[in-house]
């Protein structure tokens, strides 16, 4: 007997809580890297622009490849070879291997999201789909946000090739859930219409005007968020003369605190179509808050309720976000819109490690946060934007095309 819907999210989640682990695996451990390992964070940033470079490339054509070949399939073989890729830094600790391992966690991180959003968009009832989005999203965040304070604490009192070797088996475990479970039922969806691939290339229509500019949606929010969630310890350390406690607990509650702004994003995703202004209003809301941050004039105790506040309302764009992408998707397309959009998430995560390892190096530690500060500001300017286009445009048949 298939397991439920129910079941069907909570699989799919166990694997996002994973991704979002792995992808927090090395920014938790900035902190005693170089200490570690004798690595400047320019050489760190590097490894996580490499990781973030072979998603990328990756994502658009694993999209397809979910489409065509299955999604849990492919989404059980990127458990795989990401737990490999970081538990093999448990056994070395040389340059060379932490780019090649960092490579192998890209193609393993390129899988999460078609395979996902695939699996939910054909296993969920439209009605409750804000919400299912919402519930996915908020695990990865529990795992981005569980990472600082759990590896931390296990480098701390094992070593650095212990808190890899943990986060290669929390892959291994996600995968045995998803191996000994039931496989969810998955409701029948056409296949690409004719009128979707004109010509008989699926890829050809899918690179609309939508997409596009949601995939540049997509590489603000990772440059916004990636800042703070990925090196605000390192600058609050070196630059804010606070100390490794109190900076953790900062970034620990951004990141949990945007876990549980998904899910307000969540309720309202299911109740408004106005996403664009409700991305907008959020993001300027965060934007304020980090510019208090980056002052630097807050008591510790205020600086980690203003990061959690940040946090949050970068949390209630996310459901929103993902919606969007839905409806822009066509049917049964699901995977390849997800797989081409994500990669905004990773040209993101390309570019930022290198910015925000740059600044750390050169002592600009203040930057890390205005730049935070600045993305944010240009994310609120082109979701107003979209908000204006949607508001002009007629209404078609989009809407029923998630379902």
């Amino acid at each position: 007997m298939p397991l439920p819907k129910t079941g069907l999210l909570a699989q799919v989640s166990a694997a996002h809580l994973v991704s979002h682990l792995h992808i927090m695996a090395l920014p938790a451990l900035l902190p005693v890297l170089p200490g570690a390992w004798g690595l400047s964070f320019v050489e760190l940033g590097l490894a996580l622009s490499v990781f973030n470079v072979v998603s990328a490339l990756v994502q658009a054509p694993l999209g397809f490849a979910v489409d065509r070949f299955g999604a849990r399939r492919l989404l059980m073989a990127g458990l795989l070879l990401g737990s490999a890729a970081f538990g093999s830094l448990a056994f070395s600790g040389h340059y060379a291997w932490l780019l090649t391992a960092m490579a192998l966690a890209g193609i393993a991180n390129g899988v999460y999201h078609p395979a996902d959003y695939a699996m939910l968009s054909a296993g969920i009832d439209s009605a409750r789909m804000g919400k299912a989005f919402s519930v996915h999203t908020f695990a990865g965040f529990v795992g981005g946000a569980i990472a600082p304070a759990l590896l931390m604490g296990i480098a701390s009192t094992l070593g650095v090739r212990w808190a890899f070797a943990a986060t290669g088996l929390a892959g291994l475990l996600a995968w045995v859930f998803l191996f000994a479970g039931e496989k969810p039922a998955l409701a029948a969806r056409p296949a690409s219409k004719p009128k979707t691939a004109a010509g008989g290339g699926a890829g050809v229509r899918i690179l609309t005007p939508a997409i596009l500019t949601l995939t540049l949606l997509y590489v603000l929010l990772s440059l916004s968020t990636n800042s703070i969630g990925s090196f605000s310890v390192s600058a609050l350390v070196g630059g804010y003369g606070v100390n490794l406690t109190w900076a953790n607990a900062a970034v620990t509650a951004f990141l949990f605190a945007s876990a549980f702004g998904v899910l307000a994003g969540g309720a309202l995703a299911d109740r408004t179509r106005r996403h664009g202004l409700v991305a907008a209003v959020a993001f300027a809301g965060a934007a304020v808050l980090a510019a208090l941050a980056a002052w630097g004039r807050l008591p510790d105790l205020a600086l980690v309720l203003c990061l959690g506040a940040t946090g949050f309302l970068t949390g209630v764009i996310t459901p929103s976000r993902d919606m969007l992408v839905r409806a822009a998707a066509p049917p049964g397309a699901e995977g390849r819109a997800f797989g081409i959009v994500s990669t905004g998430f990773n040209i993101g995560g390309a570019v930022g490690p290198m910015l925000f390892g740059w600044l750390l190096d050169r002592g600009h530690f203040s930057g890390v946060f205005w730049a935070a500060v600045v993305f944010m500001a240009l994310t609120v300017m082109l979701t107003l934007l979209q908000e204006h286009r949607a508001a002009r445009a007629p209404r078609p048949l989009s809407r029923p095309a998630a379902g």
